[in-house]
């Protein structure tokens, strides 16, 4: 017990050293890449503002924080998403989760992002060739999370990360480190986590896409192909605090509610807040809210408040959740979130 409380304070260090690099980054807002990376999947935790990074269990937790995973209450969970989101793209979402007995939890995620046909231009046609191109992104996570003691879990996980449009590609790792720390001061209900996300080397764009015929001034040559050599750009790291507590109203309701905040290198830091009610374990209404401590007036935060509910039951020996969510945001049409879980 001892051993396992010296190495997550160190960790805990170790993670608040690194978030002083990202204080203050809202300077370089929109200069990262790999933004899918960004686009949150859990449709409960969405309608909580992605506020659960110290209440999300089981496979939802993979997103928001993989230390979760190990509060599964089944020995295998599997969930599938669907969200509407910015200008017309889909974000379809799947993953399973399998408790090892004597090991921990394993988890395997997909995300995949649904993008219209672009049409292709050049410098000769600007207005289009006729042709189109259909940009391809997709990461796919594995996770191990294990419980270190009654209270104290740790979960690791590392995502592969494709990127593809047209005929140049990019490919790169990053990694989510997280902490969950349930029961906080012998507090029945309180739980703290703290999750370290996107962590990894640059990545860089290569393919036939980046040749382009030149000729030599002053030689008798023909024009030659050329390869163009694409910058490198970051990941969007971030760290990520969260407290929350669960609190048991009655015999058949539930209260819970939630808080994060979040420190990117490559935006304004933000601040979640999430309630979720729980009627006999079968029905839930959730709630959120986030803003961002904006460094420029002249930058909009784009998310508003989000709203959502879900319905959980069991059919013999399998648990079902079907679960809505609903994010307003600014400038474009709201993001709708369908999912539905189900565990064995």
């Amino acid at each position: 017990m001892k051993r396992a409380h010296t190495s997550i304070a160190f960790l805990l260090l170790a993670v608040l050293a690194m978030s002083q690099a990202f204080a203050g980054a809202g300077n370089r807002a929109g200069t990262n890449g790999a933004s899918e990376l960004l686009i949150p999947v859990g449709t409960r935790d969405i309608a909580m503002g992605g506020s659960t990074l110290s209440t999300a269990s089981g496979v939802e937790a993979l997103f928001w924080n993989p230390a979760g995973t190990v509060l599964m209450k089944n020995s295998a969970d599997l969930y599938i998403s669907h969200m509407s989101y910015i200008a017309d793209i889909g974000v379809s979402y799947g993953a399973v989760s399998a408790n090892v007995e004597g090991f921990g939890v394993l988890s395997l995620g997909l995300k995949y992002l649904a993008v219209d046909p672009i049409l292709v231009t050049t410098t000769r046609d600007p207005e289009g060739t006729g042709q189109t191109f259909q940009p391809q992104f997709f990461t796919v996570g594995l996770s191990y999370a294990r419980q270190l003691s009654e209270r104290i879990a740790v979960g690791i996980t590392g995502n592969l990360i494709s990127e593809r449009l047209g005929d140049v590609s990019a490919t790169g790792l990053a990694f989510d480190v997280g902490v969950l720390y349930d029961n906080l001061a012998s507090i029945r209900g309180l739980s703290i986590a703290v999750v370290a996300k996107n962590i990894g080397p640059q990545m860089k764009y290569e393919g036939t896409g980046l040749l382009t015929p030149a000729t030599v001034a002053d030689q008798n040559r023909p024009a030659t192909l050329y390869q163009i050599q694409a910058a490198s750009f970051e990941l969007p790291s971030a760290i990520h605090f969260g407290v929350g507590y669960k609190y048991q109203l009655s015999d058949e309701m539930t209260v819970l509610g939630s808080t994060a905040f979040q420190s990117s290198n490559f935006s304004d830091d933000e601040y979640k807040f999430g309630l979720e009610l729980s009627f006999q374990e079968l029905l839930y209404l959730r709630s959120g809210y986030s803003f961002a401590q904006r460094e420029d007036d002249a930058r909009e935060f784009l998310f508003g408040p989000s709203l959502g509910f879900g319905v959980h039951t069991a059919l013999g020996n399998t648990e079902i959740s079907i679960d809505y969510a609903f994010r307003s945001l600014e400038t474009f049409d709201g993001n709708h979130v369908f999912s539905v879980k189900m565990g064995f």
